[in-house]
Parts: structure tokens; C-alpha cells; sequence
């Protein structure tokens, strides 16, 4: 299971159709954005792809905990692993990118402020199997890379969203990647992948 982290107007969708729309069936409550229950919903669209050996990418802000742990406690009871993809909040950039959608698909700012301010990066610790950084490069592409495994906690005033850990826990931008998650998602050898950035 693929579960994306971040802001509205971060890339996420553009990330996930162009990478893993091909081999994991996307479910994003903003395909169904009259249901009474969406949450229940989500739930349940997840649950039947998992019983029927499909791999889920769920594509929405999922900001904290509380929108994890049901995914990741699902995932495991039916022995599938969790990756996260962590969208570090570039909260400019992703007013911008908001402002140029059109109809619907334009979020109230107020929504990415209200995501911004639960928003929480995930940890190793939170129950994910592996976790990803992932940056719109300004090359119309994204840079990916794996996220450290230290989970010691942030140093006291040191906010939860902060955009990256520091920068002697980062390891090197392609030593623990895995080369079948390269393959699957389209990865170049530089970390690179070709998108657009209309998300």
C-alpha cells in the first residue's frame, strides 16, 4: 500500500498517476466527494483491493496519525507492506498551484491551511515499512529519496513538519532505495522521474 502525505496542491496526484496508477488501484476521496461516509467509503474500497491481492495507492492530504494508522492496520492484516511518500509543505508553491485549477478541483485556501496545520511528518516508527521524500524538482520532474530511520524525536521547539531531517541523517540519495521500487515506479538512476506539475 502507497499512502501520500501533504498539502494540497503538493503534486501528489500528478506523482501518483504518472508512477503508480499503473499497478495500484487509487482511491482518493475526492472521487466521491457527496458521500455521507467518505472515510467508510475509503475504507472499504481499500479493503476489497487488499482481499483481492491488489496493491492501493490512497492519494488525499492524509495528514497525521489518524489518517494512517487504519491504512497501515489494514494493510498488515492482509500481510501487505506500507510505503509512504512525505511531501515536504511548500506552502507558497502549493497556493500557486491551487490558484491556477479551475472549478471544483480548487481547494478554499483556508482548507490547505486548516491540512497545514495537522500536518505531521511520518516516522519509521508510525508503523510504515519503508518512507520516501518526495520534492518537485523545477524540472518538471520529482526527486525521490529514501527518508532516514532514525526516529529520535524532534528536539524540543523543533516543529513535526519540518521540511527534512537534518542534513547528516540524510543518506545518500540512492543507496537504499530499492531497485524494484525504482523499476516499478519509473525511477531514472539520478532519483528523477518525468512529470508534470500541475498537482
Amino acid at each position: 500500500m502507497a499512502v501520500l502525505i501533504g498539502l494540497q496542491g503538493s503534486g501528489k496526484s500528478t506523482f501518483c498517476r504518472r508512477n503508480l496508477a499503473a499497478t495500484h488501484v487509487v482511491v482518493s476521496k475526492d472521487a466521491f466527494p457527496k458521500a455521507r461516509h467518505r472515510q467508510r467509503r475509503q475504507m472499504r474500497l481499500v479493503e476489497e483491493a487488499l482481499a483481492g491481492g491488489r496493491s492501493v495507492a490512497v492519494d488525499n492530504t492524509n495528514p497525521s496519525p489518524e489518517e494512517w494508522q487504519p491504512l497501515i492496520g489494514a494493510a498488515r492484516q492482509h500481510g501487505a507492506a506500507t510505503v509512504g511518500y512525505w511531501f515536504p509543505p511548500d506552502v507558497p508553491a502549493a497556493l500557486a498551484r491551487n490558484a491556477a485549477r479551475q472549478g471544483r478541483a480548487r481547494v478554499p485556501e483556508v482548507g490547505i491551511f486548516a491540512t497545514l496545520g495537522r500536518l505531521r511528518r511520518p516516522r519509521h516508527v508510525d508503523g510504515f515499512d519503508r518512507l520516501y521524500e518526495v520534492r518537485i524538482d523545477g524540472r518538471g520532474g520529482f526527486t525521490v529519496e529514501p527518508m532516514p530511520t532514525d526516529d529520535r524525536p524532534a528536539a524540543e521547539g523543533q516543529p513535526a513538519t519540518d521540511d527534512c531531517p537534518a542534513t547528516d541523517d540524510r543518506p545518500a540519495p540512492a543507496d537504499r532505495l530499492m531497485v524494484d521500487d525504482r523499476r516499478a515506479a519509473g525511477f531514472r538512476p539520478d532519483g528523477t522521474v518525468r512529470v508534470d506539475e500541475g498537482d
